[in-house]
C-alpha cells in the first residue's frame, strides 16, 4: 500500500461543486488538479470535500488519464481503494464513493487547461450544462 503525502497548505484546491438540488445529477462538480499525479493530487482533493460526504473509501478514474496507480493508498490514516477503468462515466471524471453516504462524479479539468477554459467548464458544471461525455478541448 502506498502512503500519500499531505498537500502543501498554500496550494489552492481548485474544486467547484454543483448546488445540492436534491435531484440526481450526471456530474456533481468540477475538479482542476495541478498535475496528472493522482497520488499527489488525491489527498488534497479528499481533504477539501464537504464533511457531509463522509469518508471516501473508493475512487475510480480513467486509467489513461493518470500516471500508474497502486490498488490502495493511505490518506490521513484512512485506506482508499483506487480503481482504474476505461468505462467510467466519462474519460475525464473521477468517481468518489463513501459507503452509506453516496457517490459523487466530478469532471476533471485537465491540469494544463487555461484558467479561462477551466473557469468556463466549472461554471457550466455548476449550472448543470456540461454533458458527462463532453470533449474537453481546453
Amino acid at each position: 500500500m502506498t502512503t500519500a503525502e499531505q498537500p502543501p497548505p498554500t496550494r489552492p484546491l481548485r474544486l467547484r461543486l454543483a448546488p445540492d438540488s436534491g435531484l440526481p445529477r450526471a456530474i456533481d462538480g468540477a475538479w482542476w488538479p495541478h498535475s496528472d499525479d493522482l497520488l499527489t493530487e488525491l489527498p488534497h482533493l479528499l481533504a477539501g470535500l464537504p464533511t457531509a460526504w463522509g469518508h471516501i473509501s473508493s475512487v475510480t478514474v480513467n486509467g489513461g488519464a493518470w500516471s500508474a496507480l497502486p490498488g490502495r493508498i493511505l490518506v490521513v490514516n484512512q485506506v482508499v481503494r483506487l480503481t482504474t477503468t476505461a468505462t467510467t462515466s466519462g474519460p475525464h471524471t473521477i468517481v468518489l464513493v463513501a459507503p452509506g453516504e453516496g457517490r459523487w462524479d466530478l469532471l476533471v479539468v485537465p491540469p494544463g487547461a487555461t484558467e479561462d477554459g477551466a473557469d468556463l467548464l466549472n461554471q457550466q458544471v455548476v449550472r448543470g450544462e456540461t454533458a458527462q461525455d463532453q470533449t474537453l478541448g481546453l
